[in-house]
């Protein structure tokens, strides 16, 4: 009789259960407790494919949704990415409209992974004929039977990590985080994660993330739609030019602007000081973080969790690249990793004879 084997059934099986890591070197200075919830452990390297498994079984279950439909869908990368694998192993068409902040390494893994791309201007209104929302409502239109995930108006983007990241960082907590911090974008994280904890303890702090060139501050503050806040920014899946209902603004508590410039550094810095490689939005939590604590919002007692929403390989061609740094005049002797290649240079240096 042969003994079980300990082997999962396909991918998608792999989907969740993320470890939550202590950081150490990047909050030293820092009071309280830190941890990242690492979602980029999932199979597709990123947060997004709770969403993308949980919408997809759910319009399975409806109906809505059987071989030989297409899937459409809006994204700057992960989003795309995450259903693009999904509709692979199920045998679903997937068309995506993609914004052009997506590097051409990112749209090459769309391809890869059977995905049709229409790429999109990134920094044009959300009404405007060629953003990339238009576009996606356009190609569902032009392909009848065909379903529009639309994640920004999409309650099941929330439900998704209500079912599943927010009970996870509890159980992984046992109920002691103080606070989350997460980046804002079409809202579905941190909104799904906050109503699970405010559920088990309505005094945990929700701390969104909020990108300058982006609405989603003011409009949390005033209840106000500022399209002169709205600028082009580099940061991919954090911020937004409209108002996503996926954004349970009522249950976050305060947004942090964070610039492209320090996101970028610090993403770079925590590699260095944590040994982990994490995307553009994870340097923007730890910046957030370093910033928050500085006005005051932790003390000793806080048990702080920071999503890392995905990993750094996505952004080998942006932030991890010289060159797009200092093209960007990002590349500052304040980086870590600017120290790193001068103290390696001065090492060099020293042994000319």
């Amino acid at each position: 009789m042969e003994n079980k084997m300990n082997v999962y059934n396909n991918i998608l099986e792999l989907v969740g259960n993320t470890p939550l890591l202590r950081l150490n070197n990047s909050v030293k200075h820092m009071e309280g407790r830190y941890f990242a919830k690492c979602e980029f452990f999932n199979p597709g390297l990123a947060a997004k494919d709770r969403i993308a498994v949980h919408i997809i079984e759910q319009l399975e279950q409806q109906g809505k949704l059987k071989k030989g439909v297409k899937v459409i869908e809006t994204t700057s990368g992960n989003t795309g990415f995450s259903l693009a694998m999904v509709c692979a192993l199920k045998g679903y068409e997937c068309i995506l409209a993609v914004n052009s902040k997506a590097t051409p390494g990112k749209i090459d893994m769309l391809k890869t992974m059977g995905a049709k791309i229409y790429v999109c201007p990134g920094h044009v209104s959300a009404d405007n004929p060629s953003s990339y929302y238009q576009v996606a409502k356009r190609l569902h239109e032009e392909n009848p039977g065909s379903v529009y995930i639309n994640q920004y108006f999409n309650d099941q983007n929330t439900e998704a990590h209500y079912r599943t990241t927010g009970p996870e960082i509890w159980e992984q907590t046992n109920g002691e985080v103080t606070h989350l911090i997460a980046a804002s974008g079409t809202g579905g994280t941190i909104s799904g994660i906050a109503k699970y904890l405010k559920e088990k303890n309505k005094s945990i702090k929700i701390l969104g993330v909020d990108a300058y060139g982006s609405i989603l501050k003011k409009y949390h503050e005033t209840g106000e739609i500022d399209l002169n806040e709205a600028y082009s920014y580099t940061i991919e899946g954090m911020g937004k030019n409209l108002i996503p209902s996926a954004t349970r603004f009522d249950l976050i508590d305060f947004y942090e602007k964070v610039t492209d410039e320090d996101a970028a550094n610090k993403a770079r810095d925590i590699c260095l000081e944590e040994g982990v490689m994490a995307g553009y939005t994870s340097g923007a939590v730890v910046q957030a973080a370093i910033q928050l604590h500085s006005k005051g919002f932790f003390d000793k007692n806080s048990k702080v969790v920071l999503v890392f929403s995905d990993h750094g390989t996505k952004y080998m061609e942006k932030i991890y690249s010289d060159d797009w740094m200092n093209d960007k005049k990002f590349l500052t002797k304040n980086s870590a990793k600017q120290h790193a290649i001068e103290y390696v240079k001065a090492v060099e240096d020293s042994k000319v004879m």
